[in-house]
């Protein structure tokens, strides 16, 4: 559906992004994730148009877009960071502006809004004057904006910033609901793991480049080359601490929350004889269980700036 190849971004002798490549399929919801500069929000204005990049392509369906902010417009609806609302308008009048802006005929217009008042749940908000809504209610409102001219691919930039939990389940609902019927999402955020719940793929950008892309269950097994496995026995740790160091490395046993933890290369058969063998010596197991990576453990890993010095970009198709 969309794809970077070798995106450049460059302000004077400062370089954005570094030649960025990426492929983002149909119907999904792509998520960028890094740290402030990292070039989030320049890849995010150059797909809309609204910046121009100092090389490379944006390809929607293929065909190359750089040159053609126009028809990027056409294709992309984007909902900033930050938006401004207009006073003195209410919900249905401000609406209606946008979509003149995009030429949509005065005779359609109204079944068009009330069509995205009632996807963002603002329906019963349309006579509300917008400055006084709350900061989510102007959130969705932006979303349903963005949504106007009916475009193929949305461009949200932390849509969740500045939400309390109730208006963030509710965005996050909204934007399923829009997978749901055709739409490609990219979003950014910082709240690390709502885009690893709501996601389909992820893309881990630092210092303008591209170092990890993928789903995060995918890129946490090409991270992490052992698992983590959790033992909660019956009684005290010492025993299974002490049996364990017979069979693994003695550092690699750490000690947390009334059981133990450790790395773990062999498959499920050698996890199974181990538990076994535990068994056999008189230990009485609670719970075994696979310690589940965490966007938030491959964000810190990756970014970190020696680990990002000598990785070179993980990607999983």
């Amino acid at each position: 559906m969309l794809e970077l190849v070798n995106l450049v971004k460059k302000y004077g002798k400062v370089t954005a992004l570094d030649g960025i490549n990426l492929h983002i399929a149909s119907e999904s919801i792509f998520g960028f994730v890094g740290p402030n500069g990292a070039g989030k929000t320049t890849a995010m204005k150059i797909i809309t148009g609204l910046l121009a990049a100092t090389s490379g392509e944006v390809r929607v369906g293929g065909a190359n877009q750089v040159q053609s902010r126009h028809a990027l417009a056409e294709k992309i609806g984007y909902m900033p960071d930050f938006f401004g609302v207009y006073d003195d308008l209410k919900v249905s009048e401000y609406m209606d502006f946008y979509a003149g802006t995009y030429y949509i005929p005065y005779s359609g217009r109204r079944a068009v809004i009330d069509r995205l008042l009632d996807l963002v749940n603002l329906t019963d908000k349309r006579d509300e004057y917008v400055d006084l809504l709350s900061r989510g209610m102007k959130q969705r409102l932006c979303l349903a904006r963005s949504l106007i001219h009916d475009p193929e691919i949305l461009v949200l930039d932390e849509p969740a910033s500045g939400l309390d939990p109730r208006s963030r389940v509710e965005m996050k609902a909204v934007l399923r609901q829009l997978r749901s019927l055709g739409k490609t999402i990219i979003v950014s955020s910082h709240i690390l793991p709502e885009l690893s719940e709501m996601c389909t793929d992820i893309g881990i950008i630092s210092h303008g480049k591209m170092i990890a892309t993928g789903t995060v269950d995918d890129i946490l097994r090409n991270l992490h080359s052992a698992r983590v496995i959790q033992i909660r026995p019956l009684d005290g740790v010492e025993k299974l601490t002490d049996f364990l160091r017979t069979k693994l490395e003695a550092g690699d046993i750490t000690q947390s929350m009334g059981g133990v933890e450790f790395p773990f290369a062999g498959d499920d058969s050698a996890l199974a004889a181990l538990v076994k063998d535990i068994v056999n010596n008189d230990i009485g197991l609670v719970a075994v269980s696979e310690k589940q990576g965490s966007l938030e453990d491959v964000y810190m890993q990756l970014t970190n700036p020696e680990h990002a010095a000598e990785t070179e970009t993980i990607s999983v198709s």
